[in-house]
């Protein structure tokens, strides 16, 4: 029970963070999803971050994992909304801001997930 509360709390917390970070970051640009886009590349840098981390330290409790990375990275970012956005994109036929934001948010995730890593080795 007390797992499924940390997991609880944690995707509480992370979806209200990335409610408040979409709204304000989607008004910059109504042509890019900057919200989402934001939120998604923060979470992979965070996930790299505590993943790395645990790796490195026995001594990192299971629970920590819990709280941060399955319950508040997982409701953090957006994958669903990440694909439904390109899907608007293709039913709008904009075909180059689809294939611009799909390659730059992968490539950018990857990224900072692999500087989450580094950053948590040092």
């Amino acid at each position: 029970m007390k797992q499924a509360l940390l997991v609880f709390v944690g995707g509480g917390l992370g979806s209200l963070l990335r409610f408040l970070l979409s709204k304000h970051l989607n008004t910059l640009s109504t042509s890019f999803f900057w919200g989402t886009f934001s939120v998604n590349i923060l979470g992979c840098l965070i996930l790299g971050l505590l993943t790395g981390y645990s790796l490195r330290n026995s001594n990192f409790p299971p629970e920590y994992s819990l709280l941060f990375a399955t319950g508040f990275c997982g409701g953090f970012t957006t994958f669903s909304t990440f694909v439904l956005e390109k899907h608007q994109l293709l039913r709008e036929g904009a075909w180059l801001p689809f294939l611009a934001y799909l390659g730059l948010s992968i490539a950018t995730g990857y990224l900072f997930l692999w500087l989450g890593f580094a950053l948590s080795n040092r």
